[in-house]
């Protein structure tokens, strides 16, 4: 990819397209359609995920003997991680709370992609709802992979969908000095904004690899 490509790409999702774009006069700030999209595809990833995982915890709770269609093996199994006291920290099942919030983060999406514009205020709360979701994310994965011993493939989806609506929700603001950073920072995250939530992801699954190492080798 090129210098030109890239940059192009990060423009994309991270500035209003038209004349319209960027900060208004009264403050407020737009954004991309290529963004806009990005925080409906994530929200709408993180409401499937989060909704499976719901129906079959209920079905767990009624029904003991009942298996989710993500059991696929003794470390791919949604039962165990479902069964665990990590996967209702609150006192109710975790993927709740998706199913209040991703939706909203679909429907910033879609306000975004209608022409919306919000104060800086907003954009602060948004970032830092998204770095709390991702968070929580890291937490519940290094318990699923560390203490629990099983992985649940609809959460890996969900870690993923967070994952990529924080990046990009931290990439907007740093372009538009929401969040303040040097010039040659947010540079280099515009020019490379691949590059983290690529890493990210690979990191986590070279953990997963790794963690289950002598498993996978049975495959091969």
């Amino acid at each position: 990819m090129t210098s030109t490509s890239t940059t192009a790409t990060a423009h994309h999702l991270t500035v209003k397209d038209g004349p319209r774009g960027g900060i208004t006069p009264e403050g407020a700030t737009g954004a991309s359609r290529a963004f806009a999209w990005l925080l409906i595809v994530s929200g709408a990833l993180g409401i499937l995920a989060s909704f499976v995982i719901t129906l079959d915890k209920f079905q767990l709770l009624t029904d003991p003997h009942f298996s989710p269609s993500c059991n696929l093996s003794p470390v791919l199994s949604c039962t165990n991680v479902m069964r665990s006291a990590q996967a209702s920290v609150f006192g109710f099942p975790n993927p709740m709370l998706g199913l209040l919030t991703y939706p909203v983060v679909v429907a910033v999406g879609f306000a975004l992609l209608a022409g919306a514009r919000y104060r800086r205020w907003f954009w602060l709360g948004l970032n830092a709802g998204t770095l709390l979701g991702a968070g929580f994310c890291m937490w519940l994965m290094s318990q699923a992979l560390y203490e629990i011993g099983a992985l649940c493939l609809w959460c890996c989806l969900a870690w993923a969908a967070t994952i990529a609506m924080f990046w990009y929700t931290t990439a907007h603001n740093l372009r538009h000095g929401i969040l303040r950073a040097p010039r040659a920072v947010v540079a280099a995250v515009l020019e490379f904004h691949w590059v983290v939530p690529v890493t990210w992801c690979l990191a986590i699954v070279l953990l997963i690899a790794t963690r289950w190492w002598d498993y996978w080798q049975t495959f091969l």
